[in-house]
């Protein structure tokens, strides 16, 4: 490893509140960090909002402000919630900042005298009455293939079909509603990133670079020709012009990676250092980005592509965490289960549960977790509170009580360096939850010590022995502390100040013979109420029987059809066995699925813009099987479709089944 480590974790954007999803990568990282520095390591956590792109100035125009009002004011309640969190980055700054935009225009100007950036037309909509060209977002109509109204430009909820903005029927501006929208071509600036791509090959193949299950899922993106990267956008825009343009703007998922350089020379301004000691490409110096599985396409291609050419230090490491669902269900504000920081922390509840809880349920792997309130419950209280915060606040309360002073430990703990070494290499790991259980099982041996040996009994006729456990007791609760430091630092901070000493990774003395301080308690305790009060926010309770049944906004119901039509549609479970993106489609997933038949089938869905790949594999979806099949062309056919919903927070949300369908199982 290198003397010295950066660390960063994906950028939110300033558009919004932050929710307990982003909790999971900031707790994360977090946790990485503090582990790094009780360590000993220097370790340097810088992060920023996101603050460019449309939906930013949409936002701000309908608040009626100046977008760059409306970032302050986020920002401001961004730093707030991750505050409460005792999220400790060394810096939060933003992307909207002189340093930003000067880093951001040397990489492009290394990309273009690298030969990467190639200049060509683009056919857009364009609205007259806001006189701008539209993202495909931005604009709605009705759809090119099954005729379904109120359409995106992109895709369509009803039937799943993609294409082109320019290709919907009577399309209008979703800004302003103007129905007398123009085809007009703009040129764009593209990156190559193909040029790249036998780099790349080499740079994600280094060992420790990604986990295995993201470099496999990389490999098929680079098994094929990498798509040209359009990172230009026409005014009006929020955001940095492209040098030597007046109408041209970076995209935004251009610049705001460079956010972590960027952020990295503003930290390095305030404190006397320069840059190049984090960034230089020569740098004693490991970068590591810790993000979730909707960005990896652009943390392991686009952006280690920029640093290259621009002649940057690449991350070492980019490890990617798994989504949170809530009670078994994907966060959605239609489904009843989002829920804000801001929400949760009005509720008065404790920010170091959710960060025990997500330790706890956290490995190395990109996995996604499970937000239960029951088991958050059961172990803040079982695990936490009533083992390690019990074990010290027992033995601190006993000798409270009598005399007040810590005297010669029964044991020297010969097994803690070993221990210590173990987690250490854990933490580096980001294995949290394997963490939590060696410091359980230490902990619960020394409970069922103390349990034995019955110290309380003992006062009376062998007072020094009975204090002698009582101290070890402590010793092994200031360990805990120790290695649970980084997960629940106000716990930690708790044991220090109640028995009077620092907790120091690699002190293996015993504390003796000191006094100590009042002890009280060390954790919160999870009260149903408190359970009541989160689930308040999310579950949705069912209607009352006098309350009247609201149509669902924009649905559109079809004719009615027989039985008989709708036996006539085949649909099966079928098993997602692999998936990866269509090249120069970006809307289009090529996915391998098993309908339990003798070979597995191809099927094209086009929800790239919901859906990373991965995040589909190992699905057991609805799948229509007797469909004819559809050319995509160059070789790409179609046999059958996925059903997918519209709406929540994916605009496209694919139909499961509990694993334990089988494949092939025929949906009556």
């Amino acid at each position: 490893m290198a003397s010295r480590t950066l660390v960063t974790h994906a950028l939110p954007y300033a558009n919004g509140s932050l929710h307990l999803g982003h909790m999971v990568e900031s707790v994360q990282t977090d946790v990485f960090v503090r582990a790094m520095n009780a360590m000993g390591k220097e370790c340097l956590f810088i992060c920023a909002d996101d603050t460019h792109g449309t939906p930013i100035e949409i936002s701000a125009r309908k608040a009626g402000v100046a977008p760059e009002d409306w970032i302050t004011r986020i920002h401001g309640e961004h730093a707030q919630d991750y505050k409460a969190f005792e999220i400790g980055f060394d810096l939060f700054y933003t992307t909207h900042s002189p340093e930003n935009e000067h880093h951001a225009r040397r990489i492009y100007e290394a990309l273009r005298a690298d030969g990467a950036i190639e200049k060509r037309d683009v056919l857009q909509m364009y609205c007259g009455v806001d006189e701008r060209f539209l993202p495909d977002r931005y604009v709605r109509g009705e759809c090119p293939v099954c005729g379904t109204k109120d359409q995106y430009g992109d895709s369509c909820e009803n039937c799943g079909s993609t294409y082109e903005p320019t290709d919907l029927k009577n399309p209008r501006c979703a800004i302003c509603g103007n129905a007398d929208l123009e085809r007009r071509s703009s040129p764009h600036y593209f990156v190559k990133l193909s040029k790249y791509q036998e780099w790349l090959r080499g740079w994600t193949g280094s060992e420790g670079r990604l986990q295995p299950e993201i470099r496999n899922f990389v490999d098929k993106w680079l098994a094929e020709p990498l798509r040209d990267w359009d990172i230009s956008r026409d005014a009006p825009y929020f955001g940095f012009r492209i040098p030597g343009e007046r109408e041209k703007y970076f995209y935004v998922w251009f610049e705001a990676p460079v956010g972590y350089l960027s952020s990295t020379d503003k930290w390095c301004q305030d404190h006397g250092r320069r840059v190049e000691e984090f960034w230089g490409r020569d740098a004693d110096c490991d970068i590591v980005h810790f993000i979730g599985k909707d960005i990896v396409y652009f943390h392991t291609l686009f952006w280690p592509a920029m640093l290259h050419a621009s002649r940057w230090k690449e991350p070492a490491r980019v490890h990617v965490h798994g989504m949170l669902t809530v009670e078994g269900a994907k966060m959605s504000k239609s489904r009843g289960t989002f829920l804000n920081v801001r929400d949760y922390l009005d509720a008065g509840l404790d920010p170091e549960w959710i960060r025990y809880f997500y330790a706890a349920n956290l490995g190395p792997t990109p996995s996604d977790i499970d937000l239960s309130l029951q088991e958050l419950k059961n172990r803040v209280n079982g695990e936490l509170l009533a083992n390690v915060g019990n074990l010290a606040n027992r033995a601190l309360s006993l000798i409270w009580k009598n005399g007040g002073r810590l005297t010669r430990s029964a044991d020297a703990l010969e097994n803690a360096r070993a221990i210590e070494r173990e987690i250490a290499a854990l933490y580096e790991r980001c294995d949290t939850r394997a963490v939590v259980q060696k410091v359980l099982e230490f902990s619960s041996a020394a409970n069922q010590r103390l349990q034995a040996q019955k110290p309380w009994e003992r006062l009376k006729s062998d007072r020094d022995r009975a204090l002698a456990e009582l101290t070890l007791a402590v010793n092994v609760a200031r360990l805990c502390a120790r290695w649970l430091g980084p997960i629940v630092p106000r716990f930690a901070k708790g044991v220090e100040e109640q028995t009077g000493a620092e907790l120091r990774w690699g002190d293996f003395a015993p504390l003796e013979n000191v006094a100590i301080r009042e002890p009280g308690p060390l954790v919160r305790k999870v009260e149903d109420v408190d359970i009541q009060k989160l689930s308040s926010h999310f579950v949705l309770a069912p209607p009352s029987p006098e309350a009247k049944a609201e149509p669902l906004p924009k649905a559109v119901i079809t004719p009615e059809l027989t039985v008989e039509q709708f036996d006539r549609m085949d649909l099966r479970a079928g098993k997602v066995l692999s998936a990866e993106r269509v090249p120069k489609k970006d809307k289009l997933l090529k996915l391998s699925i098993d309908l339990g038949e003798a070979t597995p089938r191809t099927i094209v869905s086009g929800v790239a813009q919901s859906y990373e790949p991965q995040e589909l594999v190992g699905k057991v979806v609805c799948v229509v099987a007797n469909l004819p099949p559809r050319d995509f062309g160059k070789g790409l056919v179609s046999h059958g479709m996925v059903l997918y919903a519209s709406g929540g927070d994916r605009e496209h949300t694919a139909i499961e089944f509990p694993g334990d369908v089988k494949p092939g199982s025929k949906v009556k």
